[in-house]
Order: structure tokens, then C-alpha cells, then sequence
């Protein structure tokens, strides 16, 4: 009977434990250039999901709102940019690191990636190849 609780006990604190991991993550992050601003929220229990909320220049050279041109799916090219999803659903990888796939508006492709926190620093590890060519990408926390 003890033994099942004292397992009870260490899953609940286990799921704890995980669920207060993502919350780190949780927040809007801004890329070190200022050119996008991201949210991250947990979606699907401790899964991460980011949606750009922001863009230093949200409009087109033309000043029409930047869509998702480059999305090899023709009907989904006249999304904004702004409100896009970029990451649905990464999965817990270790400590304060998720792990799944980003989609990269700017030549719209999916690539496989990393999201590891650090304090208010964020790093999105973007890769290809089985992951031997990677491109990261560092925000910080702005909220």
C-alpha cells in the first residue's frame, strides 16, 4: 500500500514538475534583431505552440500586410504572416528543451528544431539533413 502511494505520489509531482518546465517557455519572445515577436504557450498538455504576433515590418515594400507566400500549398499563400503558426506541438526533450517541427515563413518549409530555454533567453534550433546542418535563431523574453 505504501508503495503505491509514494508512486502516486512521484508521478503527480513528475507531471508537476513538467507542466512548471513548459510554463518557462510560456510568453512573447522577441528575436534579437526585432524583426519577429513570437508567443509561446503550452499546447496539448506539456507541448509548445508559437504564433508570430509581431514584425518590425509588417507590410510589404508595396504596404500591403505580408502574407505566407512562400507556403508550397497555394491555397494557404494569402495568410498573414502575423497570427501564423510556427510551432504546433513540440514535445518535452529534457529539461527546458521541447523538441518537433518549425515552419519557417520566410521560405516556407518545415524543418525539424529544438526549443531550449535559458533564464529569458529562448533558442530555436531550426535543421535539416537529420539534424547535421542546423540554423538557431536566439530571443528574449519581452513581456
Amino acid at each position: 500500500m505504501k508503495l503505491k502511494a509514494i508512486l502516486g505520489a512521484a508521478l503527480a509531482g513528475s507531471l508537476f514538475v513538467s507542466s512548471a518546465l513548459a510554463d518557462t517557455a510560456s510568453g512573447t519572445w522577441r528575436l534579437t534583431s526585432g524583426k519577429v515577436t513570437i508567443r509561446v504557450s503550452q499546447c496539448g498538455g506539456q507541448n509548445l505552440c508559437a504564433t508570430i504576433v509581431g514584425l518590425a515590418q509588417p507590410l510589404t515594400k508595396s504596404g500591403k500586410v505580408k502574407v505566407d507566400k512562400d507556403n508550397p500549398n497555394p491555397a494557404l499563400r494569402n495568410r498573414p504572416i502575423i497570427g501564423l503558426t510556427v510551432v504546433n506541438g513540440m514535445k518535452p526533450a529534457g529539461s527546458n528543451t521541447w523538441r518537433g517541427s518549425i515552419y519557417n515563413a520566410d521560405d516556407g518549409r518545415t524543418y525539424s528544431g529544438t526549443a531550449t530555454v535559458a533564464g529569458n533567453n529562448l533558442t530555436i534550433s531550426a535543421c535539416v539533413l537529420g539534424g547535421l546542418v542546423c540554423k538557431k535563431k536566439h530571443f528574449v523574453r519581452v513581456n
